[in-house]
């Protein structure tokens, strides 16, 4: 925020605190910061009241997810727990394929899988096999099956990242310029493909590459913003203000958004933004903050992006990394607006100009890119953001014991 910018907001902050400014301030949640119902999930997920399978579901809601959409719905028994995608909330021309949709889909598969494993499970995965298609699905409101956890009795072990589920958060704030990722750290994020989670983690480290993901990345931002349909798709999950957080208990919120605690507060106290004020901050922010302050950059890649079981997959390695991260004290932060527009050439049948960017940026052989990422050690730490409740998630029947 520049001088001029900043005194005008004082100002505005000076003559809402008199004549019942105060009291519009407390409904716009200026003084509120992770409070109330929507953030309850964070602090009972793993409450000795969940036992039995729905633990895992308490899990699995704090994934991540594009646009925190949280596009999952669960059928839950006691011997297995159904995993559903929720075609009502798609991000629309922004992941025209659900590609996105199914990755946020996966983390909440890895959540599960490591409750599973803390609370006395041997779980074992079958994911749904399909190609994503730009296609228009029939009865788009119904939910769609895309895995199947089946629950057998097994020893309770625990694990580091099983821990991290409740502090591991998205920070879309600045990172520290100075302090690079050191080589052991590196190593662990790079290493976390399995057989369950398969995939490469390619990261960007020299200046060369950095310079180049950003450039790249800075010019699909403008083409995403640039694209109206692209802008209206990503707008209609923003939540300005708490009331809107507390309604949806998704989205993207001013809380999540980055930040400083002076700049988050005028922010609440301003009228809506508009989605073309909106996609200037997101640009700008993109520019001066999130890629110059980043230490190193990050990109995914499997086979086959359009294969369901694959996005899932990577989906599942997106949250791992993320959770390593957490564990060793770095931030982490998406950023697919190359993978996007990638995904938005093909389905216009433009020519796949931010594919040849994304593969520029790796050796050859090395796939297709699904997910791309900043990474570096925080100058503020993140927040929580909303999420639904276990009963709007749940498809019944539930399970007897939970």
């Amino acid at each position: 925020m520049n001088r001029r910018g900043f005194l005008r907001g004082a100002g505005a902050l000076t003559v809402l605190t008199v004549g019942g400014g105060v009291f519009y301030a407390r409904e716009r949640g200026v003084f509120r910061v992770g409070e109330g119902a929507a953030y309850e999930p964070w602090q009972s997920w793993n409450q000795d009241a969940a036992h039995g399978p729905l633990a895992l579901v308490r899990a699995g809601i704090l994934a991540c997810s594009p646009h925190n959409t949280q596009p999952w719905l669960f059928r839950v028994s006691d011997q297995q727990i159904e995993l559903y995608a929720d075609l009502t909330r798609t991000l629309g021309a922004m992941d025209p394929y659900r590609r996105e949709l199914h990755l946020g889909l996966g983390c909440a598969l890895e959540n599960m899988v490591l409750a599973g494993q803390a609370h006395g499970y041997a779980c074992v995965v079958d994911l749904v096999p399909g190609r994503l298609s730009a296609e228009v699905i029939p009865d788009a409101s119904g939910p769609v099956r895309v895995a199947t956890l089946h629950l057998q009795p097994g020893p309770a072990t625990a694990s580091d990242l099983h821990d991290a589920i409740p502090h591991r958060h998205t920070n879309r704030g600045p990172y520290d310029p100075t302090r690079s990722v050191g080589a052991a750290a590196l190593t662990q994020l790079r290493t976390l493909a399995t057989a369950d989670t398969p995939g490469q983690v390619h990261l960007l480290t020299t200046d060369e590459a950095k310079i180049a993901f950003s450039r790249h990345t800075l010019a699909a931002t403008q083409t995403i913003i640039s694209d109206a349909a692209m802008s209206a798709a990503s707008h209609r999950w923003f939540r300005l203000t708490s009331r809107a957080s507390d309604t949806h208990r998704d989205g993207v919120t001013l809380e999540g958004a980055g930040l400083s605690p002076l700049t988050l507060r005028l922010a609440k106290l301003l009228p809506g933004l508009s989605s073309e004020k909106s996609d200037a901050i997101w640009l700008r922010n993109t520019r001066e903050q999130q890629l110059p302050t980043a230490a190193a950059f990050g990109l995914l890649t499997v086979p086959d992006r359009y294969d369901a079981q694959q996005a899932l997959q990577a989906g599942r390695l997106w949250q791992r990394l993320h959770l390593r991260a957490t564990t060793l004290g770095l931030a982490l932060q998406p950023l697919n607006q190359l993978v996007e527009v990638a995904d938005r050439d093909q389905q216009l049948g433009r020519p796949a100009q931010a594919d040849q960017h994304l593969a520029s940026l790796l050796p050859a052989g090395a796939g297709q890119v699904t997910f791309g990422f900043r990474l570096g050690y925080p100058q503020r730490p993140a927040v929580a953001v909303p999420r639904r409740s276990l009963a709007q998630v749940l498809l019944r029947p539930v399970p007897a014991t939970g």
